[in-house]
């Protein structure tokens, strides 16, 4: 008989994540926080803190408050003993780092301390000049690096001289408990309604477009694509933004002045940061993910799967692996107006019969490919790997 698998984890692990306000490294790091609580470790995050404190505190973790979103030299030499000190007072056994601004000062106080380190690169860096690649550098300097996707991972071989067996793809998970259709009850749906003042008569098909609002997200696309549909008498079609700008109120303010230009007003609501997203992916009947650059990963284009709801994304990045062209959405040139309009008119148009059939081929797909599950075991194996 063979022997059963030992699936305990009984160390420490100091994850450094810059705020814990919103988004996908923060929602993974709360994620991983509660898999190693759950295995019989020990999760320590340094981090500005957010509004997601209080859920990793609920999970068992310690929130250690650092200015490890800070680029200033001086508060990263701070940060560097301070991180120090953790590592001992912690007795920690790794060091995961999840962003390039505390990547330098935790990396090296990994080293000081004689403990391990691994990076995980969540997003595509830019590099314009020799000083911004030694800064991004640092996200690969550590023992390991996973990158959260395969179109991921070959930027970082392509871009960096480092060992391809170092860098390791742990895709994004899922959870598939939160995100299930079956889970969420009317009357999460109802308040949400109300609360972004829909009508409950209003019955034109809904689309939502979650991401914090900036302009690579491709919100504008969207507004354009909108104007050229109304431009042909179409208006029976509804889009939520939800999220919010995160100081961006330049961008903001621009948004919402080509909403009032287009005349879309009856059309585009923005909501602002949304807590519920599997109530908001309950209400809507498509997703929208139209980002004009490439996603390292891209939730919002895998939630909504999760979800059994249809999703319209963009063709380029990781999004291209995690959507499945005419099966489970469609993948959709991007940052072209023209082509958006054509494809939201043709979701419209799609019989409710085809689009259930499209939405349950997109939660199978998820349940099969990305669930936390896998992500989380993927990744305590890594820590394992590293401990021995």
């Amino acid at each position: 008989m063979a022997d059963t698998p030992d699936h305990s984890f009984p160390h420490c692990v100091l994850q450094v994540v810059p705020n814990l306000d919103t988004g996908g490294v923060e929602q993974t790091t709360l994620d991983m926080a509660e898999a190693i609580v759950k295995a019989g470790g020990r999760a320590i995050v340094a981090s500005k803190g957010g509004r997601m404190e209080g859920r990793l505190k609920a999970a068992g973790a310690v929130l250690i408050p650092l200015p490890v979103h800070s680029k200033n030299p001086l508060k990263q030499l701070k940060n560097y003993f301070r991180l120090k000190k953790i590592i001992r007072a912690f007795k920690v056994d790794i060091v995961h780092v999840r962003s390039r601004a505390p990547a330098l000062a935790a990396i090296n106080a990994a080293k000081a301390c004689k403990v391990k380190s691994l990076t995980t690169y969540h997003g595509i860096y830019k590099a314009r000049g020799k000083l911004k690649r030694w800064y991004n550098s640092w996200m690969v300097r550590a023992d390991l690096t996973i990158a959260n996707s395969e179109f991921t991972r070959r930027h970082i071989l392509s871009h960096y001289r480092v060992d391809a067996g170092k860098v390791i793809t742990v895709p994004r998970g899922v959870d598939i408990q939160r995100f299930d259709p079956t889970r969420v009850t009317g009357e999460q749906v109802e308040s949400l309604r109300k609360a972004w003042d829909l009508r409950a008569d209003d019955i034109r098909p809904l689309f939502v477009l979650a991401g914090r609002l900036t302009r690579w997200k491709g919100h504008e696309l969207i507004l354009e694509a909108l104007h050229r549909l109304r431009q042909r008498g179409l208006t029976d079609v509804r889009v939520v933004f939800a999220g919010d700008s995160q100081g961006r109120v330049d961008y903001e303010r621009h948004l919402k002045g080509l909403i009032d230009t287009y005349s879309l007003n009856d059309q585009v609501y923005m909501v602002g940061h949304c807590a519920d997203m599997p109530a908001a992916f309950m209400l809507c009947d498509f997703a929208l993910a139209p980002s004009v650059e490439p996603e390292a990963f891209g939730r919002t284009a895998v939630e909504p799967q999760a979800m059994a709801k249809p999703v319209l994304a963009a063709d380029h990045g990781a999004t291209s692996e995690t959507v499945i062209d005419c099966d489970t959405g469609w993948l959709i040139t991007p940052g072209d107006a023209d082509i958006w309009a054509n494809a939201i008119e043709r979701a419209l148009n799609m019989p409710e019969t085809e689009r259930g059939a499209m939405g349950a081929k997109g939660m199978a797909h998820v349940r099969a490919q990305f669930t936390l599950e896998a992500m989380c075991a993927a990744t305590l194996d890594i820590y394992r790997r590293l401990l021995s």
